[in-house]
């Protein structure tokens, strides 16, 4: 199965106030593998970056302005979007963003049925523990060293080790049918081998499981050792 791992930089909390999304980066999974696609793009608000949200995540006003509208490059955004589920931490507050710049020029928002949380997931696999990304890598052992400030896509790739985690890590050994013999020939073939195998081996004589005289006598010496035995009340 297809599915988008995603987030979202903005110029504050709430886009219904008037914030901005500034920044999205996407990754592509399928089977909860990553297949190298990804998707990553920075938007120009029109507006100022508030001093706090510039803060968390490094991205000026300046820096900004040069970038494309939303309205100019979202269709390559909904093109590697697809249909797929799509996956966010605290995805409330991206699909809010994603769907928030979409109305505003026209189009259709993206359907919440869509969403997966992971700050849903880890809370109830981890009930009353810390739910930050950080806190989840850490957890996880999930590498975040190089992540100096919030970066999207960067956010979206260390959201996709963890995402992996939260659903049952990468089980080794459940892909063994893949090393089943082709045809019936190579299980022919693969029997033989094991059979060959074992009729090279030296044979061994059973092991005497009985106790012998001596290890007889040594017991009923030790049991008559013990004192105010309970069997014998």
């Amino acid at each position: 199965m297809r599915e988008v791992i995603f987030d979202t930089e903005t110029t504050g909390l709430d886009p219904k106030t008037g914030d901005r999304m500034v920044e999205i980066g996407c990754v592509e999974m399928v089977g909860r593998v990553e297949t190298g696609r990804s998707y990553h793009a920075y938007y120009n608000p029109e507006r100022d970056m508030p001093a706090a949200a510039e803060a968390v995540h490094g991205l000026s006003r300046d820096f900004l302005s040069g970038k494309p509208l939303f309205k100019d490059t979202f269709s390559e955004l909904l093109e590697f979007l697809g249909d797929a589920p799509l996956v966010a931490h605290n995805a409330g507050f991206d699909f809010g963003f994603l769907n928030s710049e979409l109305e505003r020029i026209g189009q259709e928002p993206i359907s919440m049925d869509r969403m997966i949380d992971t700050v849903a997931i880890a809370r109830k696999k981890h009930p009353g523990a810390k739910l930050s990304l950080d806190a989840l890598c850490s957890r996880y052992g999930v590498d975040r060293s190089h992540r100096v400030k919030h970066g999207a896509l960067l956010d979206a790739e260390l959201l996709a080790q963890v995402y992996v985690e939260l659903n049952g890590g990468r089980q080794i050994g459940l892909e063994l049918a893949a090393d089943a013999p082709a045809s019936d020939a190579d299980a022919t073939t693969n029997t033989a081998i094991k059979t060959t195998n074992r009729a090279s081996r030296p044979r061994r004589e059973a092991r005497p499981h009985a106790p012998s005289p001596e290890e007889l006598a040594r017991h009923t010496e030790f049991i008559a050792g013990i004192k105010d035995a309970a069997w014998a009340r």
